[in-house]
This record gives structure tokens, sequence and C-alpha cells, in this order.
């Protein structure tokens, strides 16, 4: 019989340690995003540049950001490396193991967005005297960003959903971390996490119409 009674007080009078929780996966999120996007740029200049061992690489790390569970990811970054000597905190390999993930599924978005670009454009680029440098950087990557903004707005929120994996590795700071020890003081399981299932909704939601707002606001042309 369901005779559970809710103690909501508990969790509310422990939402400000929630939200400064909240504030730490947001950073963390915010800083793999920007790591990623370094690193999906890089990988879409590999590719680009004919190169069988920068492509190769390319390819191997596309492969394994979008086809390993990202938790493998942050065990290896977190785990894997302290095999060879490399001992990362709990942090650290959080924000290493989704910028890895990033990294491999922004690559393959950008990957996506210039086949959106027709050629005539690089060889007009060229056709002027442009570099293929300068014509990757003035003329294909802004349209490459422009194509490739909301798919990577999805990658943004799955980062900051990713950042709950971190709890698996001793992160204790960000808000997943924060709802477990609390939820382990306390034994209100449901109320605690309800009230941070309610957190990550609406951090997921309020980043969703920023960026619409935003790509209306930058692309309408």
């Amino acid at each position: 019989m369901f005779n559970y009674t809710f103690h909501w007080n508990q969790a509310l009078k422990a939402l400000p340690q929630m939200l400064d929780g909240a504030l730490v996966t947001l950073q963390i999120a915010l800083l793999s995003m920007v790591i990623g996007l370094a690193c999906a740029i890089a990988l879409t200049l590999f590719r680009l540049s004919g190169n069988r061992i920068l492509g190769g690489f390319t390819m191997a790390w596309v492969e394994i950001a979008r086809n390993t569970p990202a938790l493998f990811q942050i065990y290896m970054a977190h785990f894997g490396l302290g095999n060879f000597g490399i001992h990362l905190t709990p942090f650290t390999a959080l924000l290493v193991g989704i910028a890895f993930n990033n990294g491999g599924y922004l690559a393959e978005n950008f990957r996506g967005a210039l086949t959106a670009i027709p050629e005539t454009q690089t060889r007009a680029g060229r056709s002027i005297g442009m570099t293929s440098m300068q014509t990757f950087r003035l003329i294909v990557l802004p349209q490459m960003l422009r194509v490739a903004f909301l798919p990577a707005t999805n990658q943004m929120v799955w980062a900051v959903l990713m950042t709950s994996l971190g709890v698996t590795v001793g992160m204790n700071t960000d808000l997943a971390g924060v709802t477990q020890e609390l939820n382990a003081r306390s034994f209100r399981t449901f109320e605690f996490f309800a009230l941070a299932a309610v957190i990550y909704y609406v951090i997921a939601k309020v980043l969703t119409l920023a960026a619409r707002a935003l790509a209306w606001r930058m692309f309408r042309y």
C-alpha cells in the first residue's frame, strides 16, 4: 500500500546548495563546449587537409565519441589515464570526458554542415586570391557555423545532462553530486532528485529558448 509521506520542506531548504551545484554544472558544460568546439574545428580542418594520418585520427575520434558510452569516456579520463601516471581530479576528468564527446559530435555536425555549402563558394574565394585557410576562415567557417548552430545547441543541452555522470568518479560539487550527498544524509530520494530533475529541465529549456532567440537574431537574413 502507498503510504509514503512527502517532506518537501527538506528539499526546499537545501535549494540554495543545489543551485550552487547547478552553477558548477553550467560551468563544466560551458567549458566542455568551448573546448569541444575548438577540437571540432581542428578535426574539421584535419579532414579537409587531405592528409591520411590526420584524416584517420579524425575518423577514430568521431567513431569513439559517437559509438561508445559517455560514461566510458569519463572513466577512461579518470581511471584509464591513471594507469599511465596521469591522475586527473574528478572535475578535470569529467570536463575532459565531456569535451571529448562534444568534439566528436560537433565535428560530425560540421561535416554535415559543410556538405550544405556549395563548392563554388570555395572556388570563388580561391579565384580572388585567397589562400585555402583564408577561404575556410572567411567564407566556409561562418556559413558552417550558421548551419550547425542549432544542432550545437542540442549538444550543449546534452553536455549539461552528461555532467550528472560525474558522481561515478567522485564529483560532488555539481548538481548531481550535491543532490546525491543530500540524499545520503536524509534518505529523501524522491524529493531531492525530483527537485534536481526540475532544475535540469529548467536549465535545458532556458538554453534551448535562448539559442533559438539568438539564432533568430543572428541568422534571420
